[in-house]
């Protein structure tokens, strides 16, 4: 099951698995890198991440003092990572020509004892694509909480070598072998400092960058810039602090290096084990976080 919405020449799938963005253009032009509607969605591609993004060291972390083990979903470098969400059926709850709502009730786990309902407005239109996420604690005791998403973008027939990338961020995290946060560092004036906008070249990331510079409407932001001038940008509102850059390299299929995934979240990897900048959703309440992604032949680096 999945289900197509339009607006003008702006078009999307939002998938029943995982509640996703399988595939989302604007006047014909691809602007993300997406997956075939009979394909397994590969690489997280277009995901929603939650109740975590990104990577718990083993699994383990401690929330009100007690204990706890997630499923090692990424078990060669034993730890878990992307959340919950990502291969359950989500379920629309309200459909129109140019936006859908679905949503997913998380259930209890031995690893992750909250629950949650989660949902997400997908809408395309002159603005371009938004994807507005809600999460409530339908549980009786508070749940820690962070929710990321995966969409890789793409300029159709520009090697992402090519492309300048420009970020409102203003620092990045130091990792260890596992791609997990052992320090932070200021970017200025280092070969990640993409404030200026920088052209990407043979630069291998997988970095998630944060110290955020917003805009005029308080949202941090993302751009790749080809030759030409054709642009594309994913923006993320205040319930975002961190960008995760990633330039699919060694991925199969095709894939490597043709597409750059910038995945806003609300906080940093292992966060349910450091708490930097985890939600803490008291029963009843409810989280807000609001994204999307345009294109435009005019934004400037």
């Amino acid at each position: 099951m999945e289900w197509s919405i339009a607006a003008g020449d702006q078009r999307a799938v939002v998938t029943e698995v995982g509640g996703g963005l399988r595939s989302y253009s604007a006047g014909g032009v691809d602007l993300v890198d997406g997956y075939p509607a009979d394909g397994l969605c590969p690489f997280a591609a277009g995901q929603v991440l939650a109740p975590w993004p990104n990577r718990v060291r083993d699994g383990r972390y401690t929330f009100a003092g007690v204990p706890r083990q997630l499923p090692l979903s990424e078990p060669d470098w034993h730890n878990a990572i992307h959340g919950l969400v990502n291969w359950v059926g989500w379920r629309a709850v309200e459909v129109a020509d140019d936006a859908v709502t679905v949503e997913y009730e998380l259930p209890p786990s031995p690893g992750y004892p909250f629950r949650l309902l989660l949902r997400t407005r997908w809408s395309v239109g002159p603005d371009g694509l938004r994807a507005e996420h809600h999460a409530t604690n339908t549980g009786t005791g508070p749940a820690p909480f962070g929710l990321g998403a995966h969409p890789y973008l793409r300029i159709d027939g520009v090697p992402i070598d090519d492309v300048v990338l420009r970020l409102s961020m203003r620092s990045r995290l130091l990792t260890d072998s596992r791609l997990l946060p052992i320090g932070a560092a200021r970017v200025d004036g280092t070969d990640y400092d993409y404030t200026a906008g920088r052209r990407l070249g043979d630069t291998r990331l997988d970095t998630t960058f944060g110290l955020p510079t917003r805009d005029e409407d308080g949202r941090i932001t993302g751009v790749l810039t080809a030759p030409d001038g054709r642009s594309v940008m994913l923006w993320a509102d205040q319930s975002f602090r961190w960008l995760q850059l990633y330039t699919a390299d060694g991925l199969p299929d095709g894939r490597h290096r043709r597409s750059v995934a910038v995945e806003p979240m609300t906080c940093p990897p292992d966060a349910l084990r450091s708490g930097r900048d985890l939600v803490t959703l008291q029963p009843g309440e409810q989280w807000r976080g609001t994204w999307g992604i345009v294109a435009s032949d005019s934004l400037s680096t």
